[in-house]
């Protein structure tokens, strides 16, 4: 009778249990980008985030989509692609508003310290992804052409799958380069802090919660037995993450003088 009861009690706990999970897992991926987005707001400053996160969270939550139509997975994991896509678009939204904004600012203080009153003060030149300018990529004028690009690249990638969808060479593939690059997400952050020799802009809280996160996804998809790329891929990701987490601590108690860079202007900027 005790053994009844309790089982009565421990098969809703256990289902509480797992949907709390999955909601981790759908929702918990946008949560470190909430204090960067508040972040970039009220200072109204993107430079300290580098925008190519965001590249590379739409490619691989793209690709992972596509893996999902040869391979079928929890789709906890597939809606926490789509909820993931949307949040990565809106955060390019803001950083583009925010940087063009920016620059319109600082050509109207250089008049106004040249005391050049009376010409026109000049928008920054529009950069598009149609120019088709590797120098600028990922680094247009306006939102559209960010939609634009991933537009372009998820049709290019869904024709291509669709073709190949019987090949499980090719789906399996497709499945690591989506968690690969994934993983891969912290690198532009890490290499932009090394340009910079310092931290400032970027959220530690964010860069916390990207440890705290991919280390619970990665227990998830080791304990829900995911496809093996998915518990490979995400053990690198935690370790970018606190290679991230070292460069907060020795930018701050060892300051370091920023490099300076003579390159085209796009360099400094591409990150």
């Amino acid at each position: 009778m005790e053994a009844g009861g309790l089982e009565w009690l421990l098969v809703p706990m256990r289902q509480l249990v797992s949907w709390g999970a999955a909601g981790a897992m759908v929702f918990g991926g946008v949560v470190p980008y909430i204090p960067q987005y508040r972040d970039i707001r009220r200072t109204q400053n993107a430079e300290g985030f580098s925008t190519y996160v965001c590249l590379v969270l739409l490619v691989a939550n793209i690709l992972r989509i596509l893996f999902w139509f040869g391979r079928r997975f929890e789709s906890p994991l597939l809606w926490q692609s789509i909820i993931m896509i949307i949040t990565m678009l809106l955060m390019l939204k803001l950083c583009t508003e925010v940087r063009v904004s920016n620059e319109l600012n600082i050509k109207r203080r250089s008049f106004a310290a040249a005391d050049s009153k009376d010409e026109e003060i000049k928008a920054p030149p529009k950069r598009s992804y149609l120019d088709f300018d590797l120098n600028y990529f990922w680094h247009w004028s306006k939102f559209t052409d960010y939609v634009q690009c991933v537009l372009t690249f998820t049709g290019v990638t869904g024709y291509i799958t669709y073709l190949w969808l019987d090949s499980s060479l090719f789906v399996e593939t497709l499945g690591f380069l989506a968690v690969f690059t994934e993983a891969m997400l912290g690198v532009p952050q890490l290499y932009r802090n090394y340009q910079n020799r310092s931290t400032e802009g970027m959220s530690v809280k964010m860069v916390l919660m990207w440890t705290s996160g991919d280390t619970f996804k990665t227990v998830y998809f080791i304990l829900n037995q995911a496809p093996f790329q998915f518990s490979i891929c995400g053990l690198l990701q935690v370790f970018v993450d606190i290679a991230i987490l070292l460069q907060v601590y020795l930018y701050s108690y060892y300051p370091q003088k920023p490099v300076s860079h003579t390159a085209h202007p796009a360099s400094t900027k591409a990150l």
